[in-house]
């Protein structure tokens, strides 16, 4: 599997166990993991918010950690790699902006390639336009975006740990799922996990 490569778009303030544990998870199954972010090269990092669930109308922010970015931005192919994962946080609102950001998810739906979305990730994937006809879910302040998009709406479990799948799109609503949506989009790249 060495030579299978997932991309990852970040930025500033991307969810912090959003984009750590998958990066982690994956490299971990032998994939190389390229994280990238607009206006950033190899060696640079961006800086993550925790967000977590406390009790109040939305998610809490605390600062993370700095986050490694291991590939240029502007290199990116969309045929070297066979997944995208798109994590949530406050990035998503504005690397949507990045035209060359929706082109590239763009061209991982039209080639069927397996996408990963998290919380506000689905922003990203709003925004290219790919959720037309979609079941999918995301963070519960994200619903409009989804729907207004085209997408099913896929309800949250109380726990915030499920994880819909619709195609080649894997989506869950925050990092509590995980466990399910790596499971799911693993499954998608052609690789069993057992249970």
């Amino acid at each position: 599997m060495s030579d299978k490569k997932i991309l990852m778009l970040v930025g500033d303030y991307v969810e912090d166990y959003e984009a750590m544990v998958p990066f982690q998870c994956l490299t971990m199954l032998g994939y190389t993991v390229h994280s990238v972010c607009p206006g950033k090269k190899s060696g640079d990092t961006v800086k993550t918010a925790i967000h977590d669930f406390e009790g109040d109308q939305t998610y809490s922010e605390k600062p993370g950690h700095n986050f490694a970015i291991t590939y240029d931005f502007d290199q990116v192919v969309v045929d070297n790699y066979v997944g995208l994962v798109i994590p949530g946080g406050r990035a998503p609102e504005y690397i949507r902006l990045n035209e060359k950001v929706l082109n590239i998810v763009r061209g991982f739906a039209a080639n069927n390639k397996p996408i990963a979305s998290v919380c506000h990730g689905q922003q990203v994937l709003a925004a290219a336009g790919v959720l037309e006809g979609k079941l999918c879910t995301a963070y519960p302040a994200v619903k409009p975006d989804v729907v207004r998009a085209g997408a099913t709406w896929g309800e949250i479990n109380d726990t915030f740990t499920n994880a819909y799948v619709d195609g080649n799109l894997v989506t869950a609503a925050a990092w509590p799922g995980h466990p399910e949506w790596l499971r799911k989009f693993v499954e998608l790249l052609g690789a069993k996990i057992e249970i």
